[in-house]
């Protein structure tokens, strides 16, 4: 076990920041993959509280990237029902003996299952995204330090620690080792091509993030927020809010998704190969950080190790699944080019 790990104090957290008594125990809230989110009752309201995680906030460019991501889904604010968080003593992000938090009003509302979204939902969502691609962001002053990285994540070490620690999932990633690279060398080449063209969006608008009180949608969680490629961005997005229970896409409800985008943006063009092979990064990202976990390299506790071994072979069998869609996603995105 690391010695990194959680230190919530909750009780202190109130009593700090003036947030009255608490009532009952915090509730932690299952769905978040990265850092812990609670419900807590005091005699002043109901909060939300994110703990962040403190392997994370090892990494020298954590806390400023919670700064700007905060900074930017406050300038939104104003544009479309975002959610950003509370502001104590001129800070979003609350310290308590080297425990970071995040606290936001509580949001009565549901995310919804693959099974209840609908294209309503879909061009709802992709109008929100255009409106964030089309914010003048200049006013924040953040500076696009993203760089493309192409340097070849080594998989095969990987493989290798995983024999050594008889991890479940040796045998899926060993049939999977050629492809990686395969997949890693297609993403680090279109990343290149696509790093000219970038905006300043959420990056991760997926229907968890996403809370809806009936009709009207709340857009939670934006510590992924920065640079990235507007039709990236675009087509991820759809693949989120038309992927079916079992992993397959939903024509009508990613081209909705489209429409509600274009409605608001405009009429939209691009080499959709490049665009779809830029969409392994992100995924070969989550993968490597997954495999850390997994083998606690970059682990908190045992929950977090369980939480990574799963997510390696569901990521896994997800970057499988979107390289066999990719011929398909491309022909209908090329179809837009004709509209």
């Amino acid at each position: 076990m690391s010695d990194i790990q959680y230190n919530l104090q909750f009780e202190k957290l109130c009593h700090s920041l003036q947030l009255g008594e608490l009532v009952n125990e915090p509730a932690q809230l299952v769905g978040g993959f990265l850092h812990r989110m609670y419900a807590i009752q005091t005699t002043q309201g109901k909060y939300a509280i994110k703990a962040l995680n403190p392997q994370i906030m090892l990494r020298p460019a954590a806390m400023n990237n919670f700064i700007q991501s905060e900074q930017i889904v406050a300038f939104l604010a104003d544009k479309i029902p975002a959610h950003p968080a509370k502001s104590y003593r001129g800070s979003t992000i609350q310290q308590l003996d080297n425990q970071f938090y995040l606290i936001f009003d509580w949001v009565d509302g549901q995310s919804l299952k693959p099974n209840e979204i609908n294209k309503t939902h879909c061009k709802k969502i992709g109008t929100f995204l255009a409106e964030i691609h089309k914010t003048d962001f200049s006013d924040l002053g953040i500076i696009n330090e993203w760089s493309y990285n192409d340097q070849l994540t080594d998989w095969n070490d990987y493989l290798q620690k995983g024999k050594e620690n008889n991890c479940d999932w040796v045998n899926l990633l060993f049939d999977h080792i050629d492809k990686l690279y395969e997949w890693n060398t297609k993403a680090n080449e279109s990343a290149k091509r696509l790093a000219s063209d970038m905006v300043i969006s959420h990056r991760d608008l997926d229907p968890k993030n996403i809370l809806w009180n009936q009709d009207n949608p709340i857009l939670i969680d934006w510590e992924s927020a920065g640079y990235i490629n507007p039709m990236q961005d675009m087509t991820e997005t759809a693949i989120y809010w038309s992927e079916e229970e079992g992993g397959n896409i939903d024509k009508e409800r990613f081209l909705a998704l489209i429409a509600g985008y274009t409605k608001r943006y405009g009429n939209v063009q691009a080499n959709w190969r490049m665009v779809l092979n830029n969409g392994f990064l992100g995924k070969l990202g989550w993968l490597e950080y997954s495999l850390k976990r997994s083998l606690w390299i970059e682990c908190t506790d045992e929950e977090e190790q369980k939480m990574g071994t799963e997510q390696v072979t569901g990521t896994i069998n997800a970057i499988r699944r979107y390289a066999d869609m990719i011929s398909e996603l491309e022909e209908w995105l090329v179809m837009l080019d004709y509209d």
